[in-house]
């Protein structure tokens, strides 16, 4: 049996769909969630997470609830689905047969605070760029730099997303400020390094740190404009990221990225800050 439900609260960018699947007895055995972007720009897709447990797998319930996605994603007009799966998982296989295509491949690393060469690390933060001072901030970003920081997320745009149906993400101050607060509300700390020019903005790169500071923090976006690229920007602000993180959680043990398979410059940026590899995931999407 599937039960449908719906998210009670929309966000600014987005509206949730979820589903449950139990068997004959009520016992939950599967659910799916769908998330409608709305913003302009990202209106067309539906990105979803389908979850079976083993025990039920093969037995028509993924499918079951599949089925239920991609009527509601088409009810709404949506001109594509993706979900994001672990390489060659079961879930990856599941899609493959249902005619889902491979159209981006992100690599996940870590970078182990406990082994890391932090010396090193610490002397890149410390190499000043001509003309660029770095500034810090938690949460919210400050009023003065607000709109420099919207003006400066355009830096994500030309990111390698390969075949990805994404779309632009369209950014404003309120949608600034809503992530941030979303980050605050759930318990965890949002860092942000930027790289200023004449009182703009150049580049930034988010941390996100769980609220115990403990356990790994995650980079959100990192992203440098193209009129500021080749003075390695984004390698002076990770850096200065995960220097400030070392002093400011010492019990923190690690930190957490992931980078398009074809991103070569972010993955050499990682590599030489010392990340390592833990896995691969694909983004599968099936065009409706």
């Amino acid at each position: 049996m599937i039960t449908a439900l719906v998210d009670p609260e929309a966000g600014p960018a987005s509206r949730r769909l979820a589903w449950l699947a139990s068997d004959t007895d009520s016992v939950p055995v599967g659910s799916a969630f769908l998330r409608l972007y709305t913003s302009p720009g990202q209106d067309h897709l539906g990105e979803f997470e389908l979850t079976v447990h083993p025990s039920s797998r093969r037995t028509g319930v993924g499918s079951d609830l599949l089925a239920e996605i991609l009527m509601a994603a088409r009810a709404d007009n949506r001109r594509c689905v993706m979900s994001q799966v672990d390489a060659d998982s079961p879930g990856d296989k599941f899609l493959a047969a249902r005619g889902f295509r491979v159209v981006l491949t992100l690599t996940y690393a870590r970078l182990p605070l406990a082994t890391a060469d932090l010396e090193a690390i610490e002397s890149i933060a410390g190499q000043p760029r001509a003309g660029y001072r770095l500034v810090t901030w938690q949460g919210l970003v400050p009023d003065e730099l607000a709109e420099t920081y919207v003006a400066s997320r355009r830096a994500m745009d030309d990111m390698p997303m390969d075949d990805a149906d994404y779309g632009p993400t369209v950014w404003d101050i309120p949608k600034l400020r809503a992530a941030a607060e979303k980050i605050d509300q759930r318990g965890d700390h949002l860092h942000t390094v930027a790289a200023v020019r004449d009182g703009q903005i150049a580049g930034f790169t988010e941390l996100v740190v769980p609220g115990d500071g403990r356990g790994d923090a995650q980079h959100y976006g990192t992203g440098v404009l193209p009129e500021h690229r080749g003075h390695r920007l984004a390698l002076w602000m990770k850096a200065e990221s995960i220097r400030r993180a070392r002093l400011d959680y010492p019990e923190l043990g690690g930190l957490l990225t992931d980078t398009a398979d074809t991103n070569t410059y972010m993955r050499s940026v990682n590599d030489k800050l010392g990340y390592l590899a833990t896995h691969r995931t694909v983004l599968r999407q099936l065009d409706l």
